[in-house]
């Protein structure tokens, strides 16, 4: 099989987790139990997910020249992620995370960006070539805008598909300019309110909100909504496609497991439909486990795991 070529244009951070019965509130101290640091940030998750599903994947993005980000690009390699785009700051850190996880395995992150904050429209061009030669591009929002326009319009000028996963959702709204690049737009519940204002509960809301970010521009629009699957809004109506029963460990990096794979699929040419199954049933499997990219499946046990499931294969 040909593997689709994917570039991710993101961000790339050290996750350090810590597991406790519940999030805590404001002045409240909860005790944890286990501690976990792992590499992620929502680029880096995305291009690890897409490379071990399958896909020839380019990331370009910033790391600290420090050790962390040593072992950052050293993780890469080992996935088989193409990383000659990768710049070194020697002027700023690599990104942290810092994330708790409840015993439901939800989450609650907040992101010191360091050298994320300075990944650059001239870093994007320097991959011009790569991404103009792609299957699909991937981008999301934990670097600056300008470099995501930037990828994005060299993208749609070469016909190459744009998966946005527009996170952290910006109060202001998506500019028309990048919308207009995107072929699907990827939010999940509090990303599609946040940039619609309509409250996403069940399929129905996630439709409404699906339908208006449609008509900002993106051709697709997917709306995840966790265990209740996710729905799609495109030029042939909308639709629901169910989640995968499974026990919760760590949501962490479940959305990122659920782009990568859609962008392996859509890079592959399969339809909408059958990627966002696919997708599906890659984010049910991180969830499953602890950690961001340690979390993310393999092409093996993904093709297992919708084999065992009855939902045919990847």
């Amino acid at each position: 099989m040909k593997r689709p070529k994917i570039v991710v244009v993101g961000s790339s951070n050290t996750d350090m987790v810590v597991k406790a019965a519940r999030i805590p509130g404001p002045g409240e101290t909860v005790l944890g139990g286990a501690f976990v640091m792992a590499a992620g940030g929502k680029g880096a998750n995305q291009a690890v997910a897409a490379a071990r599903l399958g896909g020839e994947v380019t990331l370009v993005a910033r790391l600290g020249a420090d050790p962390l980000g040593d072992q950052a690009v050293a993780g890469f390699a080992r996935d088989g992620i193409l990383t000659d785009l990768i710049v070194r700051d020697p002027d700023r850190p690599t990104g942290v995370a810092l994330i708790l996880v409840d015993a439901r395995g939800e989450n609650s992150i907040s992101v010191a960006l360091g050298a994320n904050e300075a990944l650059s429209t001239d870093d994007v061009d320097r991959a011009a070539g790569r991404i103009r030669s792609a299957d699909a591009l991937v981008v999301q929002l934990e670097v600056p805008l300008a470099a995501v326009e930037r990828a994005a319009a060299l993208a749609a000028a070469a016909g190459v598909p744009v998966i946005l996963d527009p996170a952290p959702a910006p109060d202001g709204g998506l500019p028309a300019a990048l919308l207009r690049h995107v072929s699907c737009l990827k939010p999940n519940e509090s990303e599609a309110e946040r940039l619609t204002g309509i409250r996403v509960t069940d399929a129905y809301s996630a439709a409404r909100a699906a339908a208006a970010l449609r008509g900002l521009g993106p051709r697709t629009v997917i709306v995840t909504l966790g265990t209740a699957g996710a729905v799609i809004a495109d030029e042939a109506g909308t639709r629901h496609v169910p989640a995968f029963e499974i026990s919760a460990l760590d949501t962490t990096a479940a959305g990122d497991a659920f782009t990568g794979a859609l962008a392996v699929g859509v890079a592959a040419g399969i339809t909408w439909d059958e990627a966002v199954r696919q997708a599906a049933a890659a984010g049910a499997l991180a969830a499953t486990r602890m950690g961001a990219q340690p979390s993310l499946p393999t092409r093996g046990e993904w093709v297992a795991f919708l084999a065992s499931a009855g939902r045919g294969s990847a």
